[in-house]
This record gives structure tokens, C-alpha cells and sequence, in this order.
């Protein structure tokens, strides 16, 4: 048990540490427009960069961590995330290197989120693997918010390439806590060879994927555009809408961890319903609510950050229990791809709602998501029922319901 806890602590450590740099040029954005004088598709290519070079990665690193010790990987992500940041900080004036350095730690990024979660899977059993995983990405949306926090006050207080220095060199010390404070779960299993086609057969996983896909579009939609939307609000004025921002990042932290407990707890199926239920129905009126006072939109907004991030730590599990234990790295990065890509269209879908009829309307292109989402765990719902032929099955696996390690 304590060396379970010491893996689960280290490696959210690494995630932390590295997701810190995801996030950091989003967080000095304003200040490299001005330095480099780069236009908003200019900024958006550096932008865009980094989400490319995870998105290219994120299946081979799903493969490595099936055949090789994620620990190793884990090892090498984060110092390959971090390094190319700091150069980044260091030498980078202009859109073409600044893509190319953002692109290096996109790339080395994506050995570090997924594989995290097979080393994990292989240390907790299913019955509690759903809380754990929740603390896990829980750290993703904590590093995320904290690293708008870190870094928008040293750029305030020094300059903008200090902060992104000081939210990368932490990555730096991750070999040394990986490979010195953790060893791969002693009942592992590997597997050789290349990808496995027998996942796009599995229709659980199909499933679930999608699940996955969908939360994603309203999830990273909303943290696109919820910035301008509190900065366009009467209410709000000066640092407030950051702040508030980074707030309901780290909500969202709390949201995964509440989420991954709660599906150990009470079933995968049942959170997952509950929280995009919750989501899609304040997506859907969130575009109306600028008027409100300040104290009642924060109050909302940080509502809204928390059950956003309910179904992802369970969905999330669930890939970790429908497909075979040495397949569990695979199919977290086929998942991972997914999400991901949707995260490229729901912005883009919601700025041609914005532009034709305000954010009244293009916050319900958020929700889309949420109930698109909501017709894949029927679907989920549905396989179990068929495959264990019982009619009062709830939860798409019969796991977490109600064990305890």
C-alpha cells in the first residue's frame, strides 16, 4: 500500500511539473505578441505547435509504454519537455523557432501523460485504479491553472522569458524522482510488437473513446474562450478575468479527483451521465449570464470548472478496464488522439457561432458536446447490458461498485 501511494505521488509530481510547460506560453501570450510583433495567426501557429507535437507522439508513446517501463519514459518526457522550453525562454524571437521549440516539447510531452497512466493502471487494481486516476489528472488541470498563476506573475514582475524558464527547469528533476523514488509494479505485463487492430474492433472501447472525444470538445472549447468572455463581461476589469480563470482550472482538478472517487464508488456509468449533464446544462446558459455579479459568475464559473472535469478521470478508467492489461497503453493513447483532435474543431465552431449571434448562441455549441457525449455512455450502457445479460446493469463494466482496496 505505501508503495503504491509513494507511485501515485511521484508520478503526478511529473505530470505537474511537465504540464507546467504546456501551458506556460498560453499564460504570456499578450507579452510574446508584443516582443516578437506577431499577428493572431502567427500567435496561433506557436500555439498550435505544441498541441501538434503531442498529437504526432501521443501513439507511439502509447506503444512504448506497452513494451517498454513507462518509468523510463516518464524519465525522458519530461526532460525532453523541459529542455526545448527553456531554449525557448532562452534563444527563441520569432514564429519559426518559437513553433519549432514549442513543436520539440509537444513531441516529449506525450511520454509523459499517458504512460503515467499505464504505470498507474498497472499498480491499482480496478476497484480503487478510478480514484487514482482522478488524483492523476486532477495534477493535469492543477498544473494547468497554477501554471497561468506562476508564470503570469514573474512576467508581471521580471519579463515573460523568465517565467517560462522559471515553468520549465522543475521538469528537470523528474528522471531523478522517477527512476529514483518508484519501480515498475511487480505483476506487469508487456507486450511486443506494433499497434494492436483488435482495439477498433472493441466496441466498449469504441465506446468510451467517445465518451472521452466529447467531454473534450466542451471542456477545452469552454477554457478557449472563457478568458475573452470574462473579459467582455461589465463586471470584470483588469486581472480578474486570469484569475478567475486559473481558479476554475484547479476547480477542475478537484472535479477529476471528486470524479474518479465517486465512479469507484457509486459506477463509471453513473458519474459520467451525472457530470455532462451538469456541464452541458450550464454550457448551454453560460453565454447569458455576463450581467450577473461578480461574486455569482465566479461563484458559477468555478461550478462550472469543477463538474466539467467529473467524467474524466472515470472515462478514462474504463479504457483501462475494457481492453487487456498489456494493451492498456495503446488504447489510453487511441483515447488520447481522440480527445485531443476535437480539441482543434470545438473552438473554431463556437468562433462562427460567436461572430454570427454572440456568445449566447456559441456557448450551446459547447454543450453539443456534453449531450453528444451523454449518447455514448447510452451506447456504453447498452454493450454491458448485452453482453452480461442483465437488464439491471448500470455500469458499462462491473467493477467499482462500491469496493474498496
Amino acid at each position: 500500500m505505501r508503495e503504491r501511494r509513494r507511485a501515485l505521488v511521484v508520478t503526478a509530481t511529473a505530470l505537474f511539473l511537465s504540464v507546467l510547460v504546456w501551458f506556460n506560453y498560453s499564460a504570456v501570450l499578450p507579452q510574446v505578441v508584443d516582443a516578437w510583433g506577431l499577428t493572431g495567426l502567427e500567435a496561433g501557429v506557436v500555439f498550435g505547435a505544441f498541441q501538434a507535437g503531442y498529437l504526432v507522439a501521443i501513439l507511439p508513446a502509447g506503444r512504448l509504454a506497452d513494451s517498454h517501463s513507462p518509468r523510463w519514459l516518464i524519465a525522458v518526457g519530461a526532460a525532453g519537455t523541459a529542455l526545448p522550453s527553456l531554449a525557448f525562454a532562452a534563444v527563441a524571437d520569432g514564429v519559426l523557432l518559437g513553433a519549432a521549440l514549442r513543436f520539440l516539447s509537444g513531441v516529449f510531452v506525450a511520454g509523459v501523460y499517458v504512460p503515467g497512466m499505464r504505470f498507474l493502471s498497472d499498480w491499482f487494481p480496478e476497484s480503487v485504479r478510478g480514484r487514482a486516476l482522478g488524483v492523476y489528472i486532477g495534477t493535469f488541470e492543477l498544473g494547468s491553472g497554477l501554471s497561468f498563476v506562476f508564470a503570469t506573475t514573474v512576467a508581471a514582475a521580471v519579463d515573460w522569458r523568465l517565467a517560462v524558464a522559471v515553468t520549465s527547469v522543475g521538469a528537470l528533476a523528474v528522471p531523478a524522482l522517477m527512476l529514483g523514488l518508484t519501480r515498475d509494479a511487480p505483476d506487469r505485463r508487456e507486450t511486443a510488437g506494433g499497434f494492436d487492430r483488435s482495439l477498433l474492433r472493441n466496441r466498449r472501447f469504441l465506446a468510451a473513446t467517445s465518451v472521452y472525444a466529447w467531454h473534450n470538445w466542451e471542456l477545452f472549447g469552454v477554457r478557449n474562450w472563457l478568458l475573452a468572455f470574462l473579459a467582455a463581461t461589465p463586471a470584470l476589469g483588469g486581472a480578474l478575468p486570469g484569475l478567475i480563470v486559473g481558479v476554475m482550472i484547479v476547480a477542475s482538478g478537484a472535479g477529476n479527483v471528486a470524479g474518479g472517487w465517486l465512479s469507484d464508488r457509486v459506477g463509471r456509468a453513473r458519474v459520467l451521465a451525472g457530470g455532462l449533464v451538469a456541464s452541458g446544462l450550464l454550457s448551454a446558459i453560460f453565454g447569458l449570464l455576463g450581467g450577473l455579479p461578480l461574486v455569482v459568475l465566479t461563484a458559477v464559473t468555478v461550478l462550472h470548472g469543477f463538474v466539467l472535469a467529473l467524467d474524466s478521470a472515470p472515462t478514462s478508467t474504463l479504457i483501462t478496464e475494457v481492453v487487456a492489461d498489456q494493451r492498456v497503453g495503446s488504447a489510453l493513447s487511441v483515447q488520447s488522439l481522440a480527445g485531443f483532435s476535437t480539441t482543434v474543431v470545438s473552438p473554431v465552431v463556437f468562433g462562427l457561432a460567436l461572430d454570427r449571434a454572440g456568445y449566447a448562441l456559441a456557448f450551446p455549441t459547447l454543450a453539443l458536446g456534453a449531450g453528444l457525449g451523454l449518447v455514448s455512455v447510452a451506447i456504453l450502457v447498452r454493450l454491458q447490458r448485452a453482453q452480461a445479460g442483465d437488464t439491471d446493469a448500470l455500469d458499462p463494466e462491473t467493477v467499482s461498485e462500491g469496493t474498496d482496496d
